[in-house]
């Protein structure tokens, strides 16, 4: 059966609306179908499936999951946003300085780019519209400061590249730092512009800032301590080499059901449960993406593809810089229309021979994968992010994506910039 053949099938189910572990799983099976002779069939692929999912490095990824739910319900985004207001409040474009930097210290929590919209979005947004920013302006900045929820560390997607690649999780996540926080400082840099160009509230804004400066320095740093040093012992853990990435996301889950039952006391026993349900709805489907996703991608390798597009690239194009523009230009297109978990998992095995023959580390190739994947969070049609985000304010997904535009242009340049400057992901390696 032609692959091309194949990827159109996949391309339609998602068109069609068929959920994308239904669409990875029939484009599975239909070689073996068509083709009696080929290799792959059920019994292989139900193997396939279920050997893929029998993986230590994978048990992180529903611990992060929880703990981000458990973080959200527990009201550390608040915490987070009050001592970065503190700081940056009466700057210029302070109020959505702040808002970025709690995305990024969220990010660093849960490792979910949707998760951190959702937590620091439902908090933030009410605040920044009071104090009289545009409403579409301050979700765009909310959707699109998200995705740095997937670029620093724990990252869900770099655990995902991590599987796939066979390269260090710990490394990935080490590479995720430094773009994590030149992203950040991008966006903070447009956000200033904004501000400069469209003015400000001052006098409201003072006012707010004024009541986090009455409570004094001490009192807001103590109420925000232990939301400030969750990523500090996630990470800490991690390269202090006490915990493994797996064993610190169990570790945050129980760090953070303490803080939120024992020191906020924001829930109770009771809330247990729901939290449970609501991380089990959470994961369960990217457990089945992840799975189907195996299966398709050993299909693909059978099917010679990863080895097929290398010699396709190899012999049409020879500068290393054209090969890797294009490759970044390909990652963006998929990010707009499939979703992160089975684009790396599918994608890895294509992609990788290709950039290791042009002399790239998989560790920056898993940095370049995830900030373009990241960018994917906020363009549609799939645009995870601006659907989340939608979802709180209720502004057209539309409106939210021309809004973010800008923003988006400044996490291109930070891609160019991570493609062929190596020392921006490796430096900390």
């Amino acid at each position: 059966m032609p692959v091309a053949l194949l990827f159109i099938i996949f391309v339609i189910g998602l068109l069609i609306a068929i959920p994308v572990s239904i669409a990875l799983g029939i484009t599975a099976v239909l070689p073996s179908v068509f083709d009696p002779s080929f290799t792959v069939g059920a019994k292989y692929l139900t193997r396939a499936m279920f050997g893929g999912l029998d993986s230590f490095p994978l048990l992180a990824v529903p611990m992060f999951v929880l703990s981000g739910i458990i973080m959200a319900k527990g009201g550390i985004s608040r915490k987070l946003f009050d001592v970065f207001a503190f700081f940056l409040g009466n700057l210029t474009a302070g109020m959505p300085c702040a808002v970025i930097v709690t995305c990024l210290f969220y990010g660093a929590i849960s490792g979910s780019a949707p998760a951190t919209v959702a937590a620091v979005g439902s908090m933030t947004i009410p605040i920044l519209v009071s104090l009289g920013y545009d409403l579409t302006f301050t979700t765009a900045v909310v959707a699109v400061a998200g995705g740095l929820g997937v670029i620093i560390p724990p990252s869900i997607p770099f655990i995902m590249y991590g599987m796939a690649s066979g390269a260090s999780v710990s490394d990935l996540f080490l590479a995720g730092i430094i773009p994590g926080l030149m992203i950040g400082g991008l966006l903070m840099f447009y956000t200033i512009l904004y501000c400069k160009k469209h003015g400000e509230d001052k006098e409201k804004i003072r006012a707010e800032v004024k009541k986090l400066h009455d409570k004094g320095l001490l009192k807001v740093l103590k109420e925000s301590f232990f939301s400030i040093l969750s990523p500090v012992i996630i990470l800490g853990c991690i390269y202090s080499g006490v915990a493994s990435p797996t064993e610190a996301a169990v570790i945050s889950v129980f760090y953070a059901l303490f803080i939120s039952m024992v020191v906020y006391k924001s829930i109770r026993v009771k809330d247990i449960w729901s939290i449970l349900v609501e991380a089990i709805r959470t994961f369960t489907p990217i457990l089945f993406i992840l799975a189907t996703s195996i299966a398709f991608s050993r299909v693909l390798t059978l099917m010679q593809v990863p080895q097929t597009v290398s010699a396709f690239i190899s012999s049409n194009f020879h500068n290393p810089v054209i090969i890797l523009l294009i490759i970044n230009l390909f990652l963006l297109i998929v990010g707009m229309i499939m979703d992160t978990t089975p684009a790396i998992l599918i994608l890895t095995p294509i992609l990788l021979p290709i950039v290791e023959n042009l002399g790239m580390n998989p560790v920056q190739f898993g940095a370049i994968m995830v900030v373009n994947l990241a960018i994917g969070f906020v363009t549609p049609p799939i645009g995870v992010n601006l659907f989340v985000a939608s979802s709180l304010t209720e502004i057209p997904v539309t409106e939210i994506a021309r809004k973010s535009l800008p923003m988006i242009g400044y996490f291109l340049i930070a891609l160019l910039l991570l493609t062929f400057i190596p020392a921006i992901s490796m430096a900390l390696l």
